[in-house]
């Protein structure tokens, strides 16, 4: 399944030199903009962690790193081939061959530790504020208090709050389905949810955070 227009894409700009030190190369976010039929225009890469922009080189190699709304990882090697000067600045890659594009068997969506803070509301009139255990693109886990009704099955309108490497924090909203809940203090519930109602666009954003994690995680 080739990327498409909006497609929140992670690149790393290898050298053939480089190839074997893949999991080291620097890596920058972008954004399809339009296709053609035998290319991609993306937005100017940028390192989220610096905000710095990328000065692209014609002929300079790309591999690409690409998530479906399924969850599934996509990668595909690809190189610039040219610039484009539309409303913004685009840069211009070859579109890979459906072929060349490898994908993981199963789904994989990224899952990470993190503490961040989710607003949960059960039906139309209760409410608290949570902290995950570990964010994916799938789902999430938290820790509340046992005083509220979540049981498995239990439907849950959330708002996370994701922050980036950048230091822009945006939020993500979705319905969650409870799937498995556990008593790990006598005052505390863990809670498993998956997504059952997300945008892709608000799911991206999830990825997005949890691709920076690993990524920090990496580093360190």
């Amino acid at each position: 399944m080739l990327p498409k227009v909006n497609q929140t894409m992670f690149i790393q700009t290898l050298h053939a030199s480089r190839e074997a030190d893949a999991e080291h190369a620097d890596t920058f976010r972008s954004r399809i903009a339009d296709v053609t039929s035998d290319s991609f225009l993306i937005e100017i890469p940028m390192d989220e962690k610096s905000g710095k922009y990328h000065r692209s080189q014609m002929g300079e190699p790309y591999r690409i790193t690409y998530y479906t709304p399924e969850g599934v990882k996509h990668q595909f090697a690809t190189e610039v081939v040219g610039f484009r000067k539309d409303t913004v600045a685009l840069v211009e890659i070859r579109k890979p061959s459906p072929e060349d594009v490898t994908r993981e068997q199963r789904r994989s969506f990224l899952r990470v530790e993190a503490q961040l803070e989710l607003a949960v509301r059960i039906g139309e009139k209760l409410r608290f504020v949570a902290l995950t255990e570990d964010v994916g693109g799938g789902g999430v886990s938290f820790r509340c208090e046992r005083k509220w009704p979540i049981v498995p099955q239990t439907m849950l309108s959330c708002w996370l709050l994701v922050p980036y490497r950048s230091g822009s924090v945006t939020h993500a909203q979705f319905e969650g389905e409870v799937i498995r809940v556990k008593e790990v203090e006598p005052r505390h519930l863990a809670v498993m949810m998956r997504f059952k109602e997300i945008s892709e666009a608000e799911q991206q954003k999830v990825i997005r955070f949890c691709f920076e994690r690993q990524l920090d995680f990496r580093k360190d």
